[in-house]
Formats: structure tokens, sequence, C-alpha cells
């Protein structure tokens, strides 16, 4: 029987083997030699060639603005969007995006050769599946292949994620979509019975449960190797929140180090490449505030494997501006979970819970951070929300991994935090990763005052998260709102509901606009 590491050499050599072939194959194709050019500007996950309007090239390939070409040096090869320029670059040379010089690893003055893109064979699958037919593993396998190699223009990437939204995918095609994910990627293997792992779905804000339940789960001796995403439609994800504490962007073997010092890791998914098509794929989701049900399931469950993950426990909060809107819907969800879970070797435990309103008071990336340290320190004006969640949530996994009997594992959560074990592991992996920042507000402020008496009867969660973001969260880290006026609420005129946090005068001043704009759906409040 061949070991994990033989087949992980196999598939890596096999992938090597899909790339050479398709490098050679656009070979074949007449190309051309140009001088490289950075011109220092990002484009985010998005590669971008600068050729002059002049350019010979362009002139005998009849190149055009966003024409898609093959680029190559010595054995790398990107596919890059062709932006026409008249004087960024000069005769012989081509400008190429930071990402684009990232992919490739070149320098200036390096030498790549241009030429005429292959037509995409995967995206036929896509074209199919655009029509209603189910996608064999085959046709997932080549389709993340190709998105992983930078082979899909966001253009592309938009027409896959929306042909395959809401609940376009079976569970046989999400099986497969998940595999693929897995397969394209690295994978840990720690060589340990229990490797913990959990993930909230979203849509809930301020629900940033992550860095206290892997404190209070690593305090207890088991092995949590916790990889988070950044934002995709949220004003912050746990990267973000955790990049105000601490450094997350480790690479495989920093993280490794980590955990086997201390249990437990904060990592960056995205700085890895555990599932890399999945960070192209939710590069683009964000852009279109797209999350689908299938996707959604093979890009969570896919990083937990990738990590060498056996046991995961997924929180789906419900209300009516959750993610999920009725319970109806979260069993389902669970159930697919569950089933995907089982069919690519983890074991899944989904816990549905309430999402009626946001959980603890800050809402953007270091003010959840902020709430976040208040638990893990037991200051007495902790949000008792977030405590509660997050002792929920630990107290599943310890009883997954055997750590205490069944019904016992709140009990031993609560004993890991209120006696400041759980918070010392925080610190201690915190320091293993580079540092314990404090983090901090931004700069500029606004209080919005309740204009009545009443009591807070419903708080749209969709419209809070919008306005956290209008005020620079997740980008700017220290932008957002703090929330004082939760469900059951009882509010005097002239009370403080929420304080607006922004780094500039004008991202407060168009936060503001909004917030008076949908002020009678944002807070109901009953007399």
């Amino acid at each position: 029987m061949k070991s994990k590491s033989a087949i992980a050499i196999e598939n890596e050599l096999a992938d090597q083997g899909r790339r050479l072939n398709n490098l050679e194959q656009g070979r074949h194709l007449p190309y051309h030699n140009l001088k490289v050019r950075p011109v220092n500007i990002d484009t985010y996950r998005e590669n971008i060639i600068y050729m002059r309007a002049d350019c010979p090239v362009c002139k005998s390939e009849g190149f055009s603005a966003l024409t898609r070409i093959a680029v190559y040096y010595g054995e790398r090869s990107i596919v890059a969007t062709l932006n026409v320029v008249s004087d960024l670059v000069g005769h012989g040379e081509a400008g190429l995006s930071n990402e684009a010089l990232r992919r490739l690893q070149v320098q200036d003055g390096c030498m790549i050769q241009v030429g005429h893109l292959k037509p995409i064979e995967s995206f036929k699958f896509v074209r199919s599946k655009m029509y209603g037919h189910a996608l064999e593993n085959t046709a997932l396998e080549a389709i993340v292949d190709d998105i992983a190699e930078g082979r899909y223009s966001n253009v592309e990437l938009a027409a896959f994620i929306t042909a395959c939204s809401d609940k376009n995918l079976s569970d046989a095609e999400i099986v497969g979509l998940t595999r693929a994910m897995i397969k394209k990627g690295e994978k840990l293997y720690w060589n340990k019975p229990f490797i913990m792992d959990k993930h909230c779905i979203g849509g809930l804000p301020g629900n940033r449960t992550t860095p206290i339940v892997v404190g209070i789960v690593a305090a207890a001796g088991l092995t949590i190797p916790k990889t988070s995403s950044r934002a995709i439609t949220s004003p912050a994800g746990t990267a973000d929140t955790m990049e105000t504490l601490t450094r997350v962007d480790l690479t495989l073997s920093e993280m490794r180090k980590v955990v086997e010092k201390e249990g437990g890791c904060f990592a960056w998914g995205g700085a890895m490449q555990l599932s890399p098509a999945d960070d192209v794929i939710i590069s683009v989701e964000k852009a279109l505030d797209i999350d689908s049900e299938g996707q959604m399931i093979a890009s969570v469950l896919s990083k937990k494997a990738a990590a060498g993950s056996t046991h995961v426990v997924i929180d789906i909060p419900v209300g009516a501006t959750a993610k999920i809107r009725t319970g109806e819907d979260a069993r389902n969800l669970a159930t697919r979970f569950e089933a995907v879970g089982r069919a690519i070797g983890l074991q899944v435990q989904t816990l549905i819970t309430d999402g009626a309103q946001p959980v603890g008071v800050g809402i953007g990336p270091a003010l959840e951070a902020l709430d976040v340290l208040a638990v893990l320190r037991n200051d007495p004006y902790a949000p008792e929300d977030l405590k509660q969640r997050s002792l929920n949530l630990a107290a599943h996994l310890l009883e997954m991994a055997g750590h205490c009997p069944e019904g016992e594992g709140l009990l031993q959560a609560t004993r890991l935090l209120e006696s400041g074990k759980a918070f010392e592991k925080f610190v201690s992996i915190c320091r293993a990763q580079g540092a314990l920042k404090e983090p901090m507000r931004a700069r500029f402020r606004y209080d919005w005052l309740s204009d009545r008496a009443g009591r807070v009867e419903k708080i749209d969660n969709r419209l809070l998260a919008r306005l956290a973001k209008l005020a620079g969260a997740p980008k700017s880290p220290g932008a957002g709102i703090h929330f004082y006026a939760p469900i059951g609420t009882a509010v005097s005129k002239r009370d403080l509901l929420l304080s607006l946090y922004a780094d500039s005068a004008g991202e407060l001043e168009y936060a503001k606009e909004f917030l008076h704009s949908v002020a009678p759906e944002l807070i109901i409040l009953m007399s």
C-alpha cells in the first residue's frame, strides 16, 4: 500500500506533466520575445500585460485591448489580459502587473515570450453547465486545474461561479469539486487521530468566535491548525481580524512549526497553496457579491481537508437577514455539509444557531479583535453573547475529540477560558507567529443617537454589514461599527445606538449618508 507522501508525490508529478504538456502545446504556436518592464500596478489576482499600440507584435498578431495572451518564461507560463498603452513601456518591452510578475517569477529586463492563447478546453464544460448539464469529476478536475494555473480570466471565472450559483450543484458535483480542489493544492498530514477545526458560514456581523475557540481547544492539549479566509461579502473575515493582532501570512513550513509548538495557529489560507483554486474563485465571488451554496461547501471542506483536519464543527446561523433565512434551509445545508464531509473522509458536525442579530459589539477587523481580547481576558464588560457562542463551539470540539464525556464539554471549555489558560495559549500562538499587537480603532468617529424611545425589536444584519463596509471595513482595519442596541434593549431618546469609525472624513460622511437613508429599516423600535 502506498504511503500518503508517495501518493502526494505522484499527484505533484502528474500535475507537472500536465503543465509541461500544456506549455509545449502552446509553444507550437508562433511566439515573440519581449523584455519585461515592471509597471508597479496592483491588479489583485488578475494577470495584466501592457504593450504599446504601435508594438510590431500587436500589429503582426492582431492583438487588441483585452485580448487574452499566453506568456512564457522558462518552464512557467501564465495567461494575461492585454492592456494597450501609448508610452508606459518602450519598444520591444512588455509591462507586467504585480500579480503577473509574481506568478512568472520574473524581474526587470528578463526576456519573456508572448503568443496567442490556445482555446481553454475546460471552458466547454462551463458552457455545458450553463445549459443545465451535470459536471463529471473529470470536467471539474479540468476546470479547477485551469483556474489554479491562471488560465481563466475574471469574466470566465464569473461565468463558472454564476453557472454553479444558488443550488445548481448536486451533492455529487459538490463532492467532485471538493476533491478536485484538494487534489490541486498542498495537503498537510499531522499523524494524529484528532485534528480539530471549526467554521462559521458567515452572514452574521461580529461573529468572531474562531480566535477564542482556538485558544480554548489548543489549551486543552488538542491540535487545531486553523486556516481562515479574508472577507468575501462581509466587513471582516477571521484572517482580517487576526491580522490586527498578529502575522497571518504564514508559509506552510511556518504554520507547521507553530502548530507543532503550540497546538494551533491563525493562518490566512490564501498565503499557502491549500486548495489554491478556491482562493481565485473567492476573489471573484467577492467582486460579484455572490457566495453560492455548493461552492461554499466545497470551499470550506476542501480547505479543512487540505489542512489535515479530521473533525470539523460548522456553525450555521439562521435569521431573517442572515445568510441562511429559514430553519428548513439550514437543515438542508447541514445535511449536505455532513454528506460531503463523509464522502471525503471528514467527520462533520453542524450546529444551527441564532442569526437574528450581530454578535458582540464590534463590526470590522480591529473592532472585532477588541471583542475577542475582552472575552479571552475575562473582561467584565466583554460581550456575553460572543463568549457563550465560542464556549458552545469549543464544547462540541472537545466532546468530538473524546477530551471529555458527552455533556461535559461546556463545563470544560468554561474552565479553560475563565482560568486564563485559553488566553495564555492564544498569546503563545500569536507570539509564535511573530507578535501580539493591540488593535487600533480608526481615527474618525460618528455617534448615532436614537430620535425616540422604544425597545429594539429587529435588526437588519445585511444593512449593518453594508454600513460597516461603506465606512471602510475590511480594507481599513480600524473602520467599522461599535453596536450598542441588541434586540430587547430599552432605548430612551438620544441614547447611543452605534458608533461609526472611518479612516477619513470623506468615508465617514459617505457612511453617515447611507446610515440616515436606511435608519428606519436598520433598527426597528417598538414603542
